[in-house]
């Protein structure tokens, strides 16, 4: 019988080294992506005339005019904009939150007919383009009269239109145990009082991943508000960031310093809630 020689000490120093190589390949990795975010930031104080025609990322001089007036350029300003974002995200977050924890309650903890057919059909529309139905919904809002308000971005999230939200809280309250909902339920708790006083309150690592994902993907959505959006008073950051094109005349640095202040809710919102994201995203497990 042969013995497998063990390691020797150097051996274990050498594979228990740092791959500096590999630290090397992410650096430039990072720095190559990270580029493009810098160039934007460092354009946004640069004239017209010196973005494209020096090559040097660092600008001659820090000039914040192109903030100043590119704020300014459009009719109305980038505050209209802003408040416009916010009330669309606002009314989005609590759609998402209150119609897809509800729905999620109901595929995971109550039994009903055709629960497995709806729950895979549900699945199966995670897998449909948005640009496939984007046509017959315009004409329903249409319909509707809802064209050029914020009825269509909205009103939809209190459907549970969602399902991958639906999918992640369905997944989480599977790892809630059931003996909570029955000792409710013996203290006199009906099935809704059992969403609202336990299931709800435990849900908390998944309902701030729902937050996070709907407020940003929401203010970044450009071609739903660029479709239902029509009036220069409803307009969104996204939408205004285009209409700040046509109204400057191609003012290149306005464009650039417009698009870093449009990032910095998201870059906000992610800081703040990047420990909860990853503690969500961690906890909601794909048990079956």
């Amino acid at each position: 019988m042969t013995i497998a020689a063990l390691p020797t000490d150097t051996q274990q120093r050498s594979s228990g080294k740092p791959r500096i190589w590999l630290y090397v390949v992410l650096i430039v990795g990072a720095a190559l992506m990270i580029y493009p975010l810098l160039w934007m930031i460092f354009s946004s104080f640069k004239a017209d005339t010196e973005i494209f025609s020096d090559s040097a990322a660092l600008p001659s001089s820090w000039n914040p005019v192109n903030y100043l007036e590119g704020w300014i350029a459009t009719t109305p300003s980038f505050t209209r904009y802003y408040v416009n974002s916010f009330v669309v995200c606002a009314g989005a977050v609590v759609g998402n939150v209150l119609a897809c924890s509800l729905t999620a309650f109901a595929f995971a903890r109550l039994d009903f007919p055709l629960k497995r057919t709806l729950f895979a059909i549900m699945l199966l529309t995670l897998m449909l383009p948005a640009h496939v139905i984007i046509i017959p919904q315009y004409i329903m809002f249409a319909n509707l009269g809802w064209v050029d308000t914020y009825l269509p971005l909205i009103v939809p999230k209190f459907l549970a239109t969602d399902a991958f939200f639906i999918f992640m809280m369905v997944q989480f309250i599977r790892r809630i145990p059931r003996d909570l909902d029955e000792a409710a339920i013996i203290d006199g708790c009906s099935t809704f009082h059992v969403f609202v006083r336990v299931i709800f309150p435990l849900l908390q690592p998944a309902l701030i991943t729902t937050v996070i994902f709907t407020f940003i993907w929401t203010y970044n959505d450009f071609f739903s508000q660029l479709i239902y959006l029509t009036s220069p008073d409803n307009l969104t950051v996204p939408v205004g960031l285009r209409s700040l094109v046509d109204s400057s005349g191609g003012s290149y640095g306005q464009l650039m310093a417009m698009s870093v202040v449009s990032l910095v809710p998201t870059f906000i919102v992610f800081l703040a809630f990047q420990r909860r994201l990853v503690e969500g995203i961690a906890t909601t497990g794909l048990k079956g």
